[in-house]
């Protein structure tokens, strides 16, 4: 009973010790209190000297409201003190409730609320174990758990972000859907475990080798997924398209020792004048339903 007791507290202060670590290295950062749907416990680390706050798509903090000025305010950060600023503002910034004047810095202490608009931030201190603990908490409700993807509804999000911003940025904006071809053959042949297992090793291998850094991939749903292309024009987008289908037709899956066979069929779709999320997904889809038609495994752009 002895040696269990102490192999417990042993592996239990180990896990504690290794959690302290990781604090340790954690960057200052601040946590999203308030906001809009969908950004309510964000954090952003703060590891940059400036970082700015605002609704313009360009801020290092952007977020999505208008109650916030383009160019909100801005987080000064000299070794480990951290300050904010408001950059006059039109609502203010204030700091536990304690409006800033304009382009005057106040230092934060940990816990500190920020409010910037109708948004509310919480700062924490370098070295904060709450930062660890939120951004794996944070990270696993924008993620789909079985392949690692990002989920449908951080997609839902992601979308007219990037709208917003190509536009701004004046930059081309493609998206690709794609499904797997005979899905439900695949979960009859060798049941929903077989087609789980699909779905996962296909993750894995869009995240490993297929999607560039400033990607954003997300599960739909079922066996359908999409993927956001940023500053990228038609026909690179079309390229990224067929390396993606070819490389699947190629990709050994196996279950339980046996070979699966697997393709998709895609869409690709280039943001048009004033167009909004919604339409251009749904080009892509009506265009990824048209290479289904035509055959499957194939790419078709939509006109």
């Amino acid at each position: 009973m002895s040696d269990t007791a102490d192999k417990t507290s042993i592996v239990s202060s180990d896990t504690f010790k290794g959690k302290i670590r990781a604090a340790d290295e954690a960057p200052p950062a601040v946590i999203v209190l308030v906001g809009p749907t969908g950004y309510v416990g964000k954090q952003w680390l703060l590891t940059k000297t400036d970082l700015t706050i605002g609704r313009s798509v360009e801020s290092d903090l952007y977020i999505s409201d208008n109650s916030l000025s383009r160019a909100h305010a801005k987080f000064v950060v000299v070794g480990n003190d951290v300050s904010i600023l408001d950059l006059g503002s039109t609502n203010k910034t204030l700091v536990n409730g304690i409006a800033l004047p304009a382009l005057s810095a106040k230092k934060l202490m940990n816990n500190d609320q920020i409010k910037t608009g109708n948004v509310i931030f919480k700062f924490l201190e370098k070295g904060s174990l709450e930062a660890i603990s939120n951004q794996q908490v944070f990270e696993k409700a924008q993620k789909d758990a079985l392949t690692g993807a990002f989920s449908k509804g951080a997609l839902l999000e992601k979308g007219p972000e990037a709208i917003k911003r190509a536009e701004v940025l004046s930059e081309p904006l493609a998206v690709i859907t794609y499904d797997i071809d005979h899905f439900k053959k695949i979960n009859d042949t060798y049941g929903h475990p077989g087609g789980d297992c699909v779905l996962k090793e296909l993750g894995q291998l869009m995240q490993l080798k297929l999607v560039r850094s400033n990607d954003y991939f997300a599960r739909y749903g079922g066996e359908e997924f999409v993927l956001i292309l940023q500053a990228t024009p038609l026909k690179t987008a079309n390229d990224v398209a067929e390396r993606i289908r070819i490389t699947v037709e190629n990709h050994p899956f196996v279950y339980q020792g046996k070979d699966i066979k697997v393709t998709i069929s895609i869409g690709v779709a280039q943001m048009l004048e004033s167009e909004n999320w919604e339409k251009l997904y749904n080009r892509a889809d009506k265009a990824l339903y048209q290479s289904k038609q035509n055959g499957r495994n194939k790419v078709t752009v939509a006109v």
